[in-house]
């Protein structure tokens, strides 16, 4: 059996290595953002799912007044690991705004910001 040909190149042994390793470099970063972007996303989905919640628990106690109310609405946003940072009431209806923090943190990041709105329903079935 005859030996494979000599390298006719001899100067670019190795550039195979320098380019697997580029490789995997870029691959992890893109990884990497590929993570954050979806945790990002995940924590804007938290907010929005608890502000709706806590927007319907204050709603169902806004005859109690708005310190009920709101009491209620930071009760439910606490259970679901996010934060009511504001709430108030507009006639029988509630505004919630709720911030969920990221799952992966990254400095600067700041958190998932979501705002509902809840209240009676009219007799025919509109909202007022």
């Amino acid at each position: 059996m005859p030996s494979p040909p000599p390298n006719p190149t001899p100067d670019e042994r190795g550039s195979a290595t320098l380019i697997a390793a580029a490789m995997t470099a870029a691959l992890l970063v893109v990884t990497v953002g590929g993570a954050h972007v979806g945790s990002a996303v995940i924590a804007r989905h938290r907010a929005q799912a608890a502000a709706d919640l806590a927007a319907l628990a204050a709603a169902a106690n806004v005859l109690g007044g708005a310190e009920s109310a709101c009491a209620r609405a930071a009760l439910l946003a606490r259970a679901m690991d996010t934060a009511a940072v504001a709430c108030t009431l507009d006639g029988l209806d509630v505004v919630v705004t709720v911030e969920a923090a990221p799952g992966l943190s990254v400095a600067g990041m700041t958190p998932a910001r979501a705002v509902a709105r809840a209240g009676p329903v009219a007799p025919d079935g509109t909202a007022d």
